[in-house]
């Protein structure tokens, strides 16, 4: 990880690129065969809390990225981009509310910037092999870029479409490099079902994938994945992710398209299926009860199935979907029959914009969103509505013997200024209730994209 100091340094190169790397045309320009591209992102985020909590937080912060990728010499090439975030010295006393909301943030939380991308890339027609740090995006395994900072990965990855209508992957994955959004969590159940560390272990520097999961050196993520589209309308992927010495697990998706008259409609089906595999549960249990009873109650068994269904429907500006999950329940191993991922989280198609509790165990869940895209009336915005339903039951992983229902409401807009090219202006918001018995908020955000 890379200090404040040096934080500073990226966001002025940031803006300097933002002005001095296009052409009269537009285009990027190209510098030794290579090519520079980046973003520049603001993000304010406000909660108020109500209920069993009643404060308040918010955040501003600046930052993005900044890529360089140099040309191709028999196949070979190579990139590093540096990310960064920033609040300039704005703390909780400059802001409305009580706290400084840590999500934009490191540690602390403080200002960083983190060499997120480094790696060696070689293209043989259709085929790629990357080594070295990298942004990955699979079901499970993903950037997850709702905050400043994505998720980041290091190790090999190959990806061919050399075979009709097919996309093969596999890649090792040694180390993970949490984005901004883990510190949403202090470990737990809660950050291992949505996405980050158990025992909330440092984000924002690369850490082997046992460690910073469960305090247990392992040997990384093997996985491998095929998508495959050469049936009419129907597309189909199956991932299988071997996490040594902790989990598998298997994930499915098929996808159908079809029309009936002016209305296009897609239907989707959704399966995970985990097991624990090896010692490193039980070892990161001993070791963590030995120093906190709090940890007594940790899974060193995993045995969970997570089945989603989703149908959606477009009618010109018009779309949407309903959405309908479930998980296993075992009312001796609750957290074991949990979706269980701390590197990047699985998409869900029931997860709110806040709330993951699909992924507990022992839940049915159900997702309802309507979305308007405003192109033909001349201007470049959409907007969606949501509302999100969790019955959660008292074999759940995440407050066992308590049964209850937590909901989830929100919307999201995006607007693309015609007079400024590659700027985005986003807001959003969520509003839960019942997140816990008695804890809800609202929470509004306004972001600022601009790529280049």
């Amino acid at each position: 990880m890379i200090r404040k100091g040096f934080s500073l340094v990226a966001i002025t190169a940031l803006a300097s690129l933002c002005t001095a790397s296009y052409g009269e045309d537009g285009s990027v320009y190209n510098s030794l065969n290579g090519t520079a591209s980046g973003q520049i992102r603001m993000f304010y985020i406000d909660r108020d809390y109500d209920g069993s909590k009643t404060y308040h937080r918010s955040a501003v912060a600046v930052g993005g990225h900044l890529k360089y990728e140099t040309g191709t010499f028999n196949g070979l090439s190579s990139a590093v981009a540096f990310y960064t975030t920033n609040n300039f010295g704005i703390g909780a006393d400059d802001l409305p509310g009580d706290t400084l909301d840590p999500t934009l943030f490191g540690e602390g939380p403080s200002s960083y910037t983190i060499i997120g991308e480094a790696y060696l890339e070689y293209t043989e027609k259709k085929s790629i092999l990357r080594v070295g740090r990298q942004k990955i995006n699979t079901p499970m395994l993903r950037a997850h870029d709702v905050r400043m900072l994505p998720n980041m990965y290091e190790g090999y990855l190959y990806s061919s479409k050399d075979l009709p209508k097919t996309t093969f992957t596999m890649a090792h994955i040694t180390k993970f490099a949490a984005g901004t959004f883990s510190n949403t969590y202090s470990g737990g159940i809660s950050g291992a079902t949505g996405g980050y560390s158990y025992i909330n272990a440092d984000m924002g520097k690369f850490t082997n994938i046992g460690e910073y999961a469960i305090g247990v050196k392992t040997d990384g993520i093997t996985f491998a994945g095929v998508k495959y589209a050469g049936i009419k309308n129907l597309k189909l992927q199956v991932w299988d992710y071997y996490v040594h010495d902790i989990l598998n697990a298997i994930y499915f998706q098929g996808d159908y398209s079809f029309s009936v008259g002016a209305v296009k409609f897609k239907a989707s089906a959704q399966y995970v299926k985990e097991n624990d595999v090896g010692s490193g549960l039980a070892t990161a249990k001993k070791i963590l009860t030995s120093k906190n009873s709090n940890y007594k109650d940790i899974f060193d068994k995993v045995d969970s199935n997570y089945a989603a269904v989703k149908f959606g429907a477009k009618y010109g500006s018009v779309s949407g979907y309903l959405a309908y999950s479930m998980t296993g329940s075992d009312s001796s191993n609750p957290e074991g029959s949990s979706m269980i991922n701390m590197w990047g989280s699985t998409v869900g198609f029931t997860n709110g914009m806040v709330s993951h509790h699909e992924f507990y165990s022992d839940t049915n869940s159900w997702k309802a969103v309507v979305a308007y895209n405003f192109k033909k009336m001349g201007v470049n915005a959409n907007a969606s509505v949501y509302y999100c339903n969790f019955d959660l039951g008292e074999n759940n992983g995440y407050k066992t013997n308590t049964a209850w229902t937590a909901k989830e409401s929100g919307f999201d807009i995006k607007y693309y200024p015609s007079n400024v090219k590659n700027l985005q202006l986003r807001l959003r918001g969520n509003f839960p209730r019942d997140f816990v018995q008695g804890l809800e908020w609202n929470e509004y955000r306004f972001i600022v994209n601009y790529n280049f």
